[in-house]
């Protein structure tokens, strides 16, 4: 499977954060461990969590903890993981460039996230995204979690955009089902734990092994995309 040379100015961007933007594990990574060994289970492994993430905190957690201390292990890391979240934190190479070039073109965009909402504004702040993205939405900001396309609809509404010509770009088979679930189109970068052709399979419309290579692929000034049907 290949993906496209050229790719069309989008109307709108819904960005996924963890392994698209930043790459925040090893602090996710030892949050998970020290909650799950304090609740008495063996210590999780590495790739299982890596390859989890995109979804729910509660989906990630049910992996290793029993399903009466879930709560409790979601509570503990919600605690315990601000404390550490900026150790090890990489901006992913590409990101930042790829975010101010689609502002320059007045490109509506917004982070768009199953990370806890305050959290991720806190990373925002960190990084420099909110300069340029102001709007930025986790798990914790309204009832729903990705992929369900009420929250797609809500984050749309939130910079005022359509669903039509808008993208979701991100790093796992997460992030296209929310494109899919929605109606919108998903470019795919192999940044976190899944492959260009994973991202490919699991039906993002293009993949690319850096925001680098996306940047360098979208026209900014053609037309607006339209999704396919």
């Amino acid at each position: 499977m290949t993906s496209p040379t050229t790719l069309p100015r989008p109307s709108a961007i819904l960005w996924d954060l963890d392994g698209t933007l930043i790459d925040q594990t090893a602090a996710i990574i030892r949050a998970y461990a020290e909650v799950v060994t304090a609740l008495g289970y063996a210590k999780p492994d590495d790739v299982v969590i890596r390859r989890s993430l995109g979804g729910p905190m509660v989906s990630t957690m049910s992996l290793f903890v029993g399903p009466e201390q879930i709560d409790a292990a979601c509570k503990a890391f919600r605690i315990r993981f601000p404390q550490i979240m900026f150790d090890g934190l990489i901006v992913l190479s590409g990101g930042m460039e790829l975010i101010e070039r689609a502002y320059k073109a007045r490109i509506p965009q917004a982070l768009f996230t199953n990370k806890h909402g305050d959290t991720a504004r806190q990373v925002s702040r960190y990084t420099g995204f909110s300069k340029y993205i102001p709007s930025c939405i986790g798990s914790s900001d309204t009832e729903w979690n990705k992929p369900d396309p009420k929250l797609t609809e809500y984050a749309l509404s939130q910079i005022d955009a359509d669903s039509e010509g808008a993208i979701i770009i991100g790093d796992s088979p997460t992030d296209v089902a929310v494109a899919l679930n929605a109606g919108l189109i998903c470019y795919g970068v192999a940044t976190g734990a899944h492959s260009i052709d994973e991202l490919l399979e699991a039906g993002a419309l293009a993949a690319y092994p850096s925001l680098l290579e996306l940047a360098n692929t979208i026209i900014w000034n053609s037309e607006s995309i339209t999704p396919n049907p």
